[in-house]
């Protein structure tokens, strides 16, 4: 295997979109088909230096030396596997992602928190859908392939990263340019006053309906059980008071900062 690029590199992921439906319909011809597919993609990204890290199964992992030279290869990519003529009138659809960083080169390939969210992106996305990490879109921001253009799609938060992701989508003229939402985790509501308010309503509330399930004793009265509940009550309307106060002092405090 040739030596790994080191310093700052531009990884490209590529992977059919519903390869298994594909496989299904095709049948013994989706071997021919996953065997175009790859030398489509070797082509198109040879072509621009790109340098072949791994593949598995109907993905690729590349590496390039030049941001811009990865753009180019995942249009010139995406274009070749439009134009061809896939068997039974099928599409073939691969999703791509572009992040540029600088990983570790361990002894069996690149390591690091790079290598993940370049994947993570790839994950994200769909068929025929080429998209770009905060780093690599503001590295090609002059120096975009004729007749591509960029699409904002905001920040996202990407499965298993601790920080949200501004991606962005190309626009290839000629190609398909809407795709649904991002395949993305739900973020969490991230105020940290609005999380504090819904943990301590829910402890109250629990609190609640343990004093009243637990009020009435086996071999006490009705009266005695009823006089303990409604003292629970007392007592936790009290708690339920303090505790709005407590939330509002610190919502105001954070407003404050």
């Amino acid at each position: 295997m040739t030596a790994l690029r080191g310093g700052t590199v531009t990884f490209v992921f590529t992977d059919i979109e519903g390869s298994t439906k594909l496989l299904e319909r095709l049948g013994e011809r989706y071997a021919g088909a996953l065997a175009e597919h790859r030398r489509l993609i070797r082509e198109a990204f040879a072509a621009r230096g790109g340098q072949e890290i791994d593949t598995q199964g109907d993905a690729f992992f590349y590496c390039f030396e030049r941001a811009r030279d990865a753009v180019a290869a995942a249009v010139s990519g995406q274009r070749a596997l439009a134009s061809h003529e896939w068997p039974e009138g099928t599409a073939l659809r691969v999703r791509m992602s572009l992040h540029t960083g600088e990983p570790i080169v361990g002894e069996e390939g690149y390591v690091g928190i790079d290598v993940h969210r370049a994947a993570r992106i790839c994950s994200a996305g769909h068929g025929g859908q080429v998209l770009l990490s905060a780093t690599t879109a503001a590295l090609v921001s002059g120096a975009m392939p004729e007749g591509v253009s960029k699409l904002d799609l905001g920040e996202v938060r990407l499965k298993d990263m601790e920080e949200p992701e501004h991606v962005t989508q190309l626009l290839i003229d000629g190609l398909p340019q809407s795709f649904p939402p991002l395949r993305v985790e739900e973020e969490e509501p991230m105020d940290f006053g609005e999380r504090l308010a819904r943990k301590i309503t829910a402890d109250v509330e629990r609190q609640i309906e343990a004093s009243l399930t637990g009020g009435t004793h086996v071999g006490e009265g009705r009266k005695a059980g009823t006089a303990l509940t409604g003292l629970a009550l007392v007592g936790l309307v009290g708690l339920v008071l303090l505790v709005a106060a407590v939330v509002a002092i610190v919502l105001l405090l954070l407003a404050l900062l």
